[in-house]
């Protein structure tokens, strides 16, 4: 079992900046792979960036291409999301999730064993 905390997200401008982070615990951080969705209002979930092990290999949605940045710290089991730029459209709530079968991850969320509680980002315009 794989139990994932995420921060508190918050209620930024457009063109503000935030992060989120993922803390986890109950298996050993450095075999996961790491990912972010998120939804929003009246839509699906959808991917926002994958983090393989030790961080070598990073994926991320045409839509947050160039400004959100994920990264990964083995040694405080965390994962994070850096956004910069933020849109109106980035307004969703954001879930953090683990997968342990792979050492890339993938962009599908039923891949996902392990999910955060979920945060809230909002983006005012």
């Amino acid at each position: 079992q794989v139990h994932l905390v995420e921060s508190a997200g918050g209620l930024v401008q457009a063109g503000g900046s935030l992060r989120l982070s993922c803390t986890a615990s109950g298996r050993t951080f450095s075999r996961l792979a790491m990912a972010w969705f998120r939804r929003a209002p009246g839509e699906q979930r959808e991917f926002v960036a994958v983090i393989g092990w030790r961080g070598v290999t990073t994926y991320y949605s045409d839509s947050v291409k160039g400004r959100f940045t994920i990264s990964r710290d083995d040694v405080q089991n965390t994962v994070y999301l850096q956004m910069n730029s933020l849109k109106f459209e980035d307004t969703a709530v954001y879930y953090c999730a683990a997968d342990g079968d792979s050492q890339y991850g993938t962009r599908r969320s039923v891949d996902y064993d392990y999910w955060g509680q979920g945060t809230q980002v909002t983006v005012s315009s």
